[in-house]
């Protein structure tokens, strides 16, 4: 038992934290995330119904919660499925002022009859990872909810659309 130290978890761990991660220390907290200016945004692709829920940053949003998650679509599927977007927005301020900066789209279904979820943790992890490094990728999402994304964005900061040309570009026909 001498190789468990007091029930902490063995490999890398991830330190999710508030402000500059390298701010005033040389090498503490190397490899960590800041998720500060990262909002969790949820598209219901059935109604096009969208919404932040910052609980969905450590997976306790209101709409995943109480489910069993599985990595099987077909234990989820059925009737009383609801097909969902999970959006990782992200935003900077740039020399234009702030901006949506970073945007990852990852595929959630919750079927809360069968009290099952289905959705790939390591895309919902890369996904996050590219928009917090400034990257646009929307490749999966179809265009009924992309079109719900951008009057979303839109109505919640129009400056922030404004000056945000790279998302402009990739939506223009949404």
């Amino acid at each position: 038992m001498a190789n468990e130290s007091n029930g902490k978890k063995k490999g890398f761990q991830f330190n999710i934290i508030k402000n500059d991660p390298l701010d005033g220390h040389k090498g503490q907290n190397i490899g960590s995330i800041s998720l500060e200016n990262v909002a969790p945004v949820y598209v219901n692709a059935d109604t096009g119904e969208t919404y932040i829920d910052m609980g969905g940053l450590h997976g306790r949003a209101e709409v995943e919660r109480r489910v069993k998650w599985v990595t099987d679509k077909s234990e989820v599927e059925g009737e009383d499925a609801k097909n969902l977007w999970l959006v990782w927005v992200a935003v900077e301020r740039k020399e234009n002022g702030p901006q949506y900066s970073g945007i990852g789209a990852c595929f959630e279904m919750i079927n809360r009859t069968k009290r099952r979820a289905y959705k790939l943790m390591p895309e919902h992890v890369n996904m996050l990872d590219r928009a917090v490094k400034g990257k646009i990728d929307l490749g999966k999402m179809d265009g009924f909810s992309r079109t719900a994304l951008k009057k979303f964005l839109i109505s919640y900061n129009e400056e922030m659309w404004n000056n945000a040309t790279e998302l402009q570009e990739e939506m223009k026909n949404d």
